[in-house]
């Protein structure tokens, strides 16, 4: 009997050692960044060169520059959300309205940008910390302003854009990168000049504000 019960001991144990490794196989690992060493597949500023028919240093320029856009364009964004909540004033509903509008165009342009820099091979910004310490955009105080001045720090911030567009465009075109320049002048730039011509209509003589 002893050599029964430790033979149906044994087969037990086996039983149990066969579905551990079954849910090994289920069970989700959690926590792997707390491994040692870095876990990132690609750093940022290195390029993987993809089938496009660039030379690297044609890529890793176009990166460069559109990760300064992409970084001013994400500030933007959230300038307007920032002034969506917080404008005031006579002319409340049509800024409240215009600047969501606004913001959902920049929310395109965002992905449009970053989309180009991953096709090329490079790493698009992305954190807020890290769009932070790359915009050329000044940083706007926590609280609410008059909305003639949420409405000129929004159109210096396009200006500053539209300037960048024309440059980087120009010098992707000369390094035969069409396909970052049409993205610039044809999404980027267009929509900054539409939109910057939307607010600064708002500050003419005329205007209640």
């Amino acid at each position: 009997m002893a050599n029964k019960k430790n033979l149906n001991d044994k087969a037990a144990g086996l039983g149990n050692e066969a579905l551990g490794t079954e849910h090994e196989a289920t069970e989700p690992k959690l926590h792997q960044q707390n491994s040692a060493g870095s876990q990132e597949t690609q750093k940022f500023g290195e390029i993987v060169l993809r089938p496009h028919g660039l030379e690297e240093d044609v890529v890793k320029n176009s990166v460069q520059a559109l990760n300064q856009v992409l970084a001013d364009t994400i500030t933007l964004r959230d300038m307007y959300k920032k002034h969506h909540w917080q404008v005031v004033g006579p002319t409340f509903n049509q800024l409240h309205l215009m600047y969501d509008t606004h913001f959902e165009a920049q929310v395109a342009l965002v992905d449009s940008i970053a989309e180009r820099i991953q096709v090329l091979g490079g790493i698009s910004l992305a954190m807020a910390a890290d769009i932070a310490e790359e915009t050329n955009i000044e940083r706007l105080p926590r609280g609410r302003e008059p909305a003639a001045v949420q409405l000129s720090r929004l159109i210096d911030a396009h200006t500053l854009i539209i300037k960048e567009c024309r440059d980087y465009a120009e010098k992707a075109s000369d390094a035969g990168d069409s396909g970052t320049d049409d993205l610039l002048v044809s999404e980027v730039l267009r929509t900054n000049e539409l939109q910057v011509w939307f607010l600064s209509e708002h500050l003419v003589a005329a205007s209640p504000l």
